[in-house]
């Protein structure tokens, strides 16, 4: 008599749990960091090239598009640093039971979105 089931779980009946999520997002925000910093130190060197070249990068950054990539790029900083805290506690030995897994997963996302909102307000002035 054959097996038929699966010998590893597949996309069609892997339940996902914030483990894995928040993981996957790290790879993730770590390529869209490395992107950032590229397109950064690449508007730094634009910027050298006079006053005109500052008044197009300011324009960009003042529309809509260039203020959801600036909060984009915020929030992905933000979830990297806080995933990073995450992983250095686990390679201490801690956060391995399945509640402590759960709640640090739950922080990074949350506090990642709690940080974006802070530099958002602070950048406008709020504080």
């Amino acid at each position: 008599m054959e097996n038929k089931r699966p010998l590893s779980p597949h996309i069609q009946i892997y339940r996902w749990h914030i483990s894995s999520l928040v993981s996957i997002s790290h790879r993730i925000t770590g390529i869209i960091n490395i992107i950032a910093i590229t397109l950064i130190c690449f508007l730094a060197c634009v910027l050298m090239l006079g006053e005109e070249s500052f008044k197009i990068i300011e324009i960009f950054f003042n529309s809509v598009f260039g203020k959801f990539i600036i909060l984009g790029i915020t929030w992905s900083f933000s979830f990297q640093i806080l995933s990073e805290i995450r992983h250095l506690v686990m390679d201490l030995g801690y956060g391995f039971e399945l509640k402590t897994t759960k709640i640090t997963g739950l922080v990074v996302i949350v506090g990642s979105v709690i940080l974006t909102i802070l530099f958002y307000l602070i950048g406008k002035n709020f504080f």
